[in-house]
């Protein structure tokens, strides 16, 4: 994995899941990726605003994953990319396509 991650963030995922420093097996299980078949069999639509200069939670190594196996599974799922930018913000200058995706949801 090339993302520096987030040490305090990753502690409240342990914690929230009780695992332990090593558990990666079984975070890997509860990760959204693993679950990307019942997520897209429930007809969860997903939207993702990612930076693709993000190296906290680098695209290659987490929503580029999981949008294929959405797709896969044969779900929904809307990535919008920031070319040149990293972790920061997370959202939009203007939000109009997040509100069109919520908006025409069926």
């Amino acid at each position: 994995m090339k993302g520096k991650g987030s040490p305090a963030d990753w502690e409240r995922f342990l914690k929230a899941y009780g695992l332990k420093e090593g558990d990666i097996v079984k975070a890997r299980e509860v990760s959204p990726i693993s679950k990307a078949g019942i997520i897209a069999e429930a007809g969860i639509p997903l939207i993702h605003v990612i930076g693709e200069a993000d190296d906290v939670v680098p695209p290659a190594e987490n929503t580029d994953i999981f949008e294929r196996e959405i797709l896969r599974y044969g779900g929904t799922i809307k990535v919008i990319r920031k070319p040149g930018i990293g972790h920061h913000p997370h959202s939009l200058e203007d939000p109009t396509p997040i509100l069109e995706f919520i908006t025409h949801i069926n």
